[in-house]
């Protein structure tokens, strides 16, 4: 049996798990080690906004100003690595170009409608945890982020091209179902979460942010990559 279901071929063999495990052991794999946030939300595609993709985020910071996420389908051992986010600070933001600045998407809702969370380990306190939580979210709530997806989830494999993917910004653009079944899964209480982020500081979002829901995304891309090749 595959050691993912949802992923075609064999079970990986002795081989392959002990040179893993070697790997693991002995390789720095410093870039790995930097990560110190993992968080959990949804993403949609910007250029047919409303299918909700359950996304964990395992993010670093390459700067102060700038982190960097890998994105997986799941927190299990084997998720398949679907895509890539890149987070970074309103004064980075606001001094791209505005084509630039409509690829990426804020983070506002799903910090205040308690969409955006980090997963609890079942050994840490709950209060402890909420806590922590809560200075995660006062940092993210103001960043904009970019997102791609390289594996449609529901491809057996990677196809196609990558995806610019955005967040949602109402709770109306979202099914209430597939939000309800991951907050029941993950014991969240996501009335809790919001109660609990009353006093996180809500930033203003800049017009040129969260574009796919303001128009045609694919023409907004389209120009971009014209504008780039025509060296404008």
């Amino acid at each position: 049996m595959p050691d993912n279901p949802s992923v075609p071929g064999p079970e990986t063999n002795l081989k392959n798990t002990v040179l893993t495990t070697a790997a693991g052991l002995t390789q720095p794999l410093a870039p790995l080690r930097n990560i110190c946030a993992h968080l959990n939300a949804f993403h949609t595609f910007a250029d047919r906004p409303g299918q909700a993709v359950e996304t964990d985020h395992y993010c670093a910071h390459v700067s102060n100003s700038v982190r960097q996420c890998l994105l997986y389908d799941s927190a299990g051992p084997n998720a398949r690595l679907i895509g890539i986010e890149y987070m970074i600070t309103p004064d980075l933001y606001a001094g791209l170009e505005p084509d630039e600045r409509k690829l990426w998407h804020s983070h506002v809702f799903e910090v205040r409608s308690g969409m955006l969370v980090m997963p609890k380990p079942a050994t840490m306190p709950e209060m402890a945890w909420e806590i922590a939580e809560k200075k995660e979210m006062e940092e993210v709530i103001g960043l904009y982020g970019k997102v791609f997806h390289l594996w449609d989830t529901r491809d057996a494999l990677p196809l196609g091209l990558p995806r610019l993917m955005t967040s949602f910004t109402e709770a109306s653009q979202v099914d209430e179902s597939v939000w309800r079944e991951r907050d029941e899964r993950m014991g969240i209480d996501r009335g809790r979460k919001v109660e609990g982020r009353k006093g996180v500081e809500e930033p203003s979002v800049h017009a040129d942010a969260d574009a796919a829901w303001k128009g045609n995304i694919a023409a907004v891309v389209e120009h971009y990559l014209m504008s780039k090749e025509k060296g404008l």
